[in-house]
């Protein structure tokens, strides 16, 4: 069996032990165990292909397997990884692992949480291993469609409303999708869904002008696009803790990445006729985000709309086009996919005990849970770009390689999505100011405890992943940008 479909097959054998466990106990046992072996597959993956460029593979996707589904359409189960997809996987990985451990207490049922939260990773996971349009619409499908009941069952606050608006947006996006992928199918002759053949045909100028706008605004709904970003906050807001973990972790760069792989990859010369009208349109998702960020007093709101911000900048980075802000835009994806999910779980944890996420009510917290407070600062250090942490390289990475272009357009648009950096500062010091310093809001806080351990777990390793992509960032951009010069090389020709 191909390596990569174990990131299906794992998933897959998970729900089977999750239908079969008989009690609260066996279920963590099945998740913890399918989770860790996720993880250690992601990591041996990520050595081996490391190891096989270095041996001198060139191909552009290694680990390749194809095998025919349905022949009349050309839809096959095909799979392959690049740098890209690679560094994904490890994401996904560390996210659904961490996640694991942020549900440990989760009721009510506890079984059946597991198994949806499964499921969704099972698309996220068939996702990044395909390069088939059609199996990879299905993975999409498989991700979206279980944070309907994830938020609607075990989420709060107005929760029936959030995960009806969110269903709806991402169900739409995924309409326009469809008749994209479609319209790459027959733009390219009707021939194969393989993207690495399709590549190989030239889809006619007109069809690229017509179909990649629906392309792009169907994997855009879900990396947070102006104007279609509004589900985005309602979502996180009302999602349990792991499922806002994987939520903004991991599903938003679905969107990313789709958008790079598929419709900018496939149609270039699409991506040129409407890459300024898009490059707008993230400019204002980067600014927009931070400035409603400022005025929210939700603590899941805040980081809501500061995950609209940073995905905003890696579409914003995808449209310079330029070899060094895609890179920039892969390593954003992962870095806001690790200190995002260490914020949400952070919140979580938070709110598990205070059964407050509203910033006026809360103060003090530095002296009553000082684990979990120096976590939420490292957390918001890595936010607002601190050198040594993630988000640093990712944004430095984006706004040197998007101010490369040497035009007005596109270094005007540069310096006004370097305002979000300023921003950015404002709304993480004046919440970490607010809840974890000064006087405490309600005496009843000094009751509470700090973190147990499997929350120390959960966190302390998000802080080292943050801290490692921070520090040592080069063999991970050494990674990416191997792969993202054939994607450039067609949009730059």
């Amino acid at each position: 069996m191909n390596i990569l479909s174990l990131f299906v097959l794992i998933p897959l054998l998970m729900l089977l032990g999750l239908w079969i466990a008989r009690n609260v106990n066996q279920v963590r046992g099945v998740m913890v165990a399918g989770s860790t072996l996720l993880l250690a597959l992601a990591a041996y993956l990520t050595v081996s292909y490391i190891g096989q460029r270095h041996a001198g593979a060139t191909a552009e996707m290694l680990f390749t397997d194809s095998i025919v589904w349905y022949a009349p359409l050309h839809i096959c189960y095909s799979v392959g990884v690049d740098g890209i997809s690679v560094v994904m996987l490890l994401l996904s990985a560390i996210i659904v692992f961490t996640g694991t451990f942020a549900s440990w207490k989760l009721k009510p049922l506890t079984k059946e949480y597991f198994l949806w939260f499964t499921l969704l990773s099972t698309g996220v996971f068939g996702f990044f291993i395909s390069t088939d349009l059609f199996t990879m619409f299905m993975f999409y499908e498989v991700a979206l469609i279980p944070m309907f009941l994830l938020i609607g069952v075990w989420g709060s606050g107005r929760k029936e409303y959030a995960a009806m608006k969110l269903t709806l947006m991402l169900m739409g996006g995924s309409a326009f999708l469809l008749i994209g992928i479609l319209g790459i199918y027959y733009g390219a002759g009707a021939e194969t869904m393989n993207i690495l053949e399709i590549v190989q045909h030239k889809i006619p100028t007109e069809m690229q002008r017509i179909f990649f706008p629906m392309v792009f605004l169907g994997f855009g709904v879900l990396g947070a696009l102006f104007p279609f970003h509004t589900w985005s906050p309602d979502g996180h807001a009302s999602a349990p803790t792991a499922v806002s973990m994987l939520h903004a972790g991991v599903l938003m760069k679905l969107g990313g990445y789709g958008c790079f792989r598929i419709a900018m990859y496939l149609m270039p010369t699409g991506a040129a006729i409407w890459g300024d009208f898009f490059l707008v349109l993230t400019t204002i998702s980067v600014v927009y985000g931070a400035f409603s960020a400022v005025v929210q007093t939700d603590l899941k709101y805040i980081n809501a709309y500061s995950s609209v911000s940073h995905c905003g900048l890696v579409l914003f980075a995808l449209l310079m086009m330029t070899r060094v802000s895609a890179t920039g835009a892969i390593l954003q994806m992962l870095s806001h996919g690790l200190m995002t999910a260490l914020f949400f779980a952070l919140i979580g944890m938070i709110y598990g005990r205070t059964h407050t996420r509203d910033i006026r009510c809360l103060g003090g917290l530095m002296k009553i849970m000082p684990f979990l407070a120096v976590g939420y600062v490292i957390a918001g250090l890595a936010n607002l770009g601190l050198p040594g942490l993630s988000g640093f390289v990712a944004e430095m990475t984006v706004f040197v390689g998007s101010f490369q272009n040497p035009d007005l357009f596109h270094r005007t648009c540069t310096i006004i999505a370097t305002m979000s950096i300023v921003i950015t500062a404002v709304y993480i010091l004046r919440v970490v100011g607010k809840i974890l310093y000064g006087t405490c809001q309600n005496p009843e806080h000094l009751k509470l405890t700090d973190a147990t351990w499997d929350e120390r777990f959960a966190v302390i390793c998000l802080i080292i992943a943050v801290a490692g992509l921070g520090l040592a960032p080069y063999w991970v951009s050494n990674v990416i940008s191997g792969s993202v010069e054939p994607i450039i090389s067609q949009l730059i020709r």
